[in-house]
């Protein structure tokens, strides 16, 4: 299993003509690594380095804000900057094609295109799926919301919903963690009186990853917008129609129009393939640097990395945590090419922030709680600043301002 060169990294600087960097995967984690990287223009010079991501999509996802498109509050453009765009006048390089096999002994990426790309580093950030074949009935009639595509798909069904003007519209959220939640609001919000939204969990309280605050706020404007909440309750199954639920021992079934799945995950195929160690939950296993414990030159970030942290620190799996994975990755393959030592990574809790619902939102950070509109907009201004490049940041905050034109024109 273990490569017979891994053992020099770290240890002994090799110097070459040129390395090539391959990252996998275009998310929070994948992007930002390469961007970072991309800022060590005197390293890439002298090494001539090529940076290549590769990515199935087209474009980065910014899904903080997914759940606004429900709402019309965003355009699609505003979150799905192209991958061209933001690595114009950048070293690194994108690859638009579907990863099928890793080979860690030969350092080999095979693509779907049948290209086969090597590489002297790795950076692992795809990110996971959500899984639908835990319930029977799930893959056929749930919808999943992580994706572009998802979203775009859930829309087109409420639009469909909504032609009949006499239909009262019911609608299922399976899972009350953060997405849960946040989607939930969002379609009581757009329904308003003209559907009702469930939102179920198996667990007797929500977001249980969230700090006290977050849930006393969440289910305070849940509440206030009409979302009915069956905690407690496990599902049986789900039909094209209905959902048939099991709460204090007695089964009952729901009529629905439409079930959204958030909660389960799963990884891509390939990886579970890799010929490297995993924790049971198909995780892989990470040295507190970020790199796989068998092939020091591969790295994980994300929801995929399971780290050996010797605090046994707790990372969640969220855009903060990713980001921050991100900085940590860039900077130990940079300590990698120099021979230079690597930095632990260490996860910093920086507050939490939610969207409730329209012109509704909390922000929890170093124990003060805001809530409400000045929450919303603190939360969406934070989120502008956080997209990756400033020409992008510049053209959404030209849209906002236009937009709020708009708005006072009309009024």
């Amino acid at each position: 299993m273990k490569h017979p060169i891994s053992y020099l990294y770290n240890t002994v600087f090799i110097p070459k003509k040129s390395l090539q960097i391959c990252i996998v995967g275009g998310g929070f984690g994948g992007l930002f690594t390469a961007l970072y990287l991309s800022n060590y223009t005197r390293l890439i010079k002298s090494l001539r380095l090529r940076i290549i991501l590769i990515d199935q999509k087209e474009y980065f996802l910014f899904t903080p804000l997914l759940y606004e498109l429900l709402t019309q509050e965003v355009e699609s453009c505003e979150i799905t900057p192209t991958f061209e765009n933001l690595f114009a006048n950048t070293a690194v390089e994108f690859c638009h094609d579907t990863v099928e096999v890793v080979d860690l002994d030969q350092r080999q990426i095979k693509l779907r295109s049948h290209k086969q790309i090597t590489y002297d580093h790795l950076v692992l950030a795809v990110g996971q799926q959500t899984r639908l074949d835990a319930i029977f009935g799930v893959t056929d009639y749930a919808y999943a919301f992580r994706s572009l595509a998802d979203a775009e798909r859930l829309m087109q069904k409420l639009e469909s919903l909504e032609t009949d003007s006499e239909k009262y519209i019911q609608v299922a959220v399976v899972g009350a963690g953060g997405n849960g939640v946040e989607l939930a609001c969002k379609l009581a919000n757009r329904l308003q009186n003209r559907g009702q939204v469930y939102l179920i969990d198996r667990r007797q309280k929500i977001l249980r990853d969230f700090s006290f605050a977050c849930q006393k706020a969440a289910h305070r404007a849940l509440i206030a917008c009409g979302v009915k909440l069956d905690l407690g309750t496990q599902i049986k199954n789900i039909t094209a129609n209905q959902i048939t639920l099991s709460k204090n021992q007695q089964t009952y079934t729901l009529a629905v129009d439409l079930i959204i799945w958030t909660i389960g995950t799963q990884n891509w195929e390939w990886l579970d393939n890799l010929n490297c160690q995993q924790n049971p939950q198909k995780k892989l296993l990470v040295r507190p640097t970020l790199q796989l414990l068998d092939y020091p030159e591969v790295f994980a970030v994300g929801d995929i990395a399971a780290i050996l942290h010797p605090d046994k620190q707790k990372v969640p799996a969220t855009a903060q945590a990713a980001l921050q994975q991100a900085r940590t990755a860039a900077s130990n393959l940079r300590a990698s090419l120099t021979g230079k030592p690597l930095k632990v990574f260490c996860y910093h809790h920086l507050g939490e922030m939610m969207t409730l619902g329209i012109n509704a939102g909390i922000v929890f950070c170093c124990g003060i709680c805001l809530e409400g509109a000045i929450a919303y907009t603190i939360r969406r201004w934070a989120c502008v600043l956080r997209l990756p490049t400033f020409s992008h940041r510049l053209r959404v905050c030209r849209h906002l301002f236009n937009s709020a034109l708009r708005k006072l024109w009309v009024i």
